[in-house]
């Protein structure tokens, strides 16, 4: 925490933080109400608050703004394209649930790799709100944080996200998957088996939520969520129904109906110990992404079959909402380490291995 606290004038009044994710499987299943499998990472963003007697907030970021503080007044927030809209729609969104605040400065220190689909932003999101839930005495549980997190970045930055990156950072571990119901958002806590390590890789291609491609798939299910006359595609269980629609919603309805087979079925192979099924799951998820969905790129493509063809490793995907990013892999266990090296060596320089081996801040 020291980074963050040293950004401030004098000793903090909170400290916070809250961890990255990778999601295992059920990718753009989150905003069709179904199925989710993310993790924990080690890599978390940390805060530090300090109560001001006045409306202004200052946050300053070491990691993206060389420590400069970025300044707004509670209530007259405005967009501005940078990170600081993160914490401008963090209170935009108290605000509209009735919880108000006062002014603050903030420090902020993080080691989640931006642009990778590891959730840098619902890590920042979820350790201000905690920081400020202990600052201001605000009576929030976690999944409520999860709630208001993704309403900041849906309703002020202009993500069209769903909430499962918000309710993985607010909820869940290193040791044990989050199988989360996003539509009820019931959620279970299922161990990784015991002879599997999750690695997760970096392809070096950043990607970006709030414009381009993602927004363009997520209209594209609604449009079919519509033609199909269903409340959400989570209420298709047939995935050949999707082929009574036009290209390219049918392929686009196809993948989110099988993801969600593919998670709940991930879950039984988890907690039966089926790691042979579970990587070859995550290999026809990957498939999925690539040629329904279309949200993969040549390079994450090169890296997963890299992957793939790895002697250690059960089963690889691409991870996160897509245009780029990072990867995920289950290898065996005590051999993750070597292999995601072997593997980043093969994809070449731009590979980064953050799972096993990522520090914390």
């Amino acid at each position: 925490m020291r980074d963050a606290k040293e950004l401030l004038p004098r000793a903090a009044d909170a400290e916070a933080r809250a961890p990255g994710r990778v999601n295992l499987i059920g990718e753009h299943t989150d905003y069709s109400g179904g199925f989710v499998l993310p993790m924990a990472i080690p890599q978390a963003t940390e805060v530090a608050l300090l109560r001001r007697q006045d409306r202004v907030v200052r946050a300053a970021s070491r990691n993206l703004d060389d420590g400069r503080f970025s300044a707004f007044e509670l209530g007259g927030e405005t967009k501005r394209g940078t990170w600081i809209d993160y914490v401008q729609g963090t209170v935009v969104a108290l605000r509209a649930r009735g919880f108000d605040v006062g002014g603050f400065d903030l420090g902020v220190a993080s080691n989640v790799p931006v642009g990778s689909g590891l959730s840098s932003s619902a890590a920042l999101e979820v350790s201000l709100l905690r920081a400020l839930r202990s600052a201001f005495s605000l009576e929030l549980d976690d999944v409520t944080i999860a709630k208001v997190g993704r309403a900041a970045e849906t309703d002020f930055v202009g993500a069209p996200i769903g909430i499962m990156d918000q309710m993985a950072s607010s909820l869940a571990d290193a040791e044990n998957a989050l199988f989360i119901d996003t539509r009820s958002l019931v959620f279970e806590r299922v161990p990784l088996p015991a002879d599997v390590e999750v690695i997760v890789i970096d392809s070096g291609v950043s990607h970006e939520h709030a414009t381009g491609g993602y927004a363009t798939r997520r209209a594209e299910v609604e449009q079919a969520t519509a033609a199909l006359g269903v409340p959400m595609l989570r209420d298709v269980h047939d995935a050949a129904l999707g082929g009574e629609l036009p290209e390219p919603l049918a392929r686009r309805a196809h993948h989110v109906v099988s993801e969600n087979a593919r998670v709940v079925e991930a879950v039984a192979a988890m907690k039966s110990g089926d790691v042979e099924r579970l990587g070859l799951l995550l290999d026809a998820s990957h498939a999925s992404l690539r040629d329904d969905f279309e949200v993969s790129v040549p390079d994450v493509d090169r890296l997963v079959a890299l992957a793939q063809a790895d002697a250690d490793v059960f089963g690889a995907r691409m991870t996160g909402g897509g245009f780029g990013g990072a990867i995920v892999a289950l290898a065996r266990a005590g051999r993750g380490k070597d292999a995601a090296q072997r593997i980043a060596a093969a994809y070449g320089p731009r590979g980064r291995v953050l799972v096993p081996e990522g520090p914390t801040p």
